[in-house]
């Protein structure tokens, strides 16, 4: 599939912990290179612990700020762009929507018309509430990239799903692993700190391979204007990638 590598581009960026903080620095640097018209925005409500440094994207520095905060005003300010986040987690469905919504650009003040932007939703979430609200706001857009990294310690998949004038052309995470949808666990709001504390061991070296495996996608859509990755599975242990590539889904189906 063909995307536009000419039209203002919003990126909305959900999670700014393990994978989220790892993708972001590359993001500032892809837009920055590709000098089109675009914003990225960064959500996330946690703050920075002690615990975060050891595999995580910050600096003692920041321990007790927000983590969206931080990533957005630090690298924004080394790329020149304007930093934009929300310092709270994303979980109600209007909310998503508003934040993805494509807004008009006005590129040519001695233009009459406006061109749409379009709009990237990445998932850098460690819950599968968080993926079912994303599925649900996924299906009620006419057009979105919604591109989803998941992980544990030394496993994970990231899977790209293409919504293009009210059509699903590739199934997003939860079509692909549809068992997602049933979980019933809670969104970070809802944690107790207790629950809080305990989380799913990752590592390190799988954050960062997940975050490579989603600004990959992002580049080829932006700069290349074609992604042919549509699911990526990874180990770290065996330092193996398996792709799905478009061709392959087509032939599946």
């Amino acid at each position: 599939m063909k995307y536009p590598t000419d039209v203002p581009v919003k990126l909305v960026q959900l999670g700014a912990g393990g994978t989220g903080g790892h993708i972001a620095p590359q993001i500032y640097r892809l837009l920055y290179s590709l000098k089109r018209p675009a914003r990225y925005i960064i959500c996330d409500g946690d703050k920075v612990e002690e615990k975060n440094l050891l595999r995580q994207n910050f600096s003692p520095a920041d321990r007790g700020e927000n983590k969206a905060r931080v990533l957005a005003e630090r690298y924004s300010t080394v790329f020149g762009l304007e930093a934009e986040y929300v310092p709270s987690f994303i979980e109600k469905l209007d909310t998503l929507m508003e934040l993805i919504r494509p807004n008009e650009w006005e590129l040519d003040e001695m233009s009459r018309g406006k061109v749409k932007e379009m709009v990237i939703l990445l998932g850098a979430v460690d819950n599968n509430k968080s993926r079912r609200l994303c599925h649900q706001a996924f299906y009620q857009s006419k057009d979105l990239v919604y591109i989803d990294s998941g992980n544990g310690e030394f496993t994970g998949q990231i899977v790209c799903g293409v919504r293009r004038n009210g059509h699903t052309v590739f199934k997003p995470i939860g079509g692909v692993q549809p068992e997602l949808l049933k979980d019933t666990d809670k969104f970070p709001s809802e944690l107790s700190c207790a629950e809080a504390s305990v989380s799913d061991p990752q590592s390190m070296a799988a954050n960062i391979t997940a975050a490579t495996a989603v600004v990959n996608m992002v580049y080829n859509i932006l700069a290349l204007g074609e992604n042919l990755v549509r699911q990526t599975e990874f180990s770290t242990r065996t330092v193996k990638m398996q792709t799905i590539l478009e061709k392959q889904r087509r032939k599946a189906a």
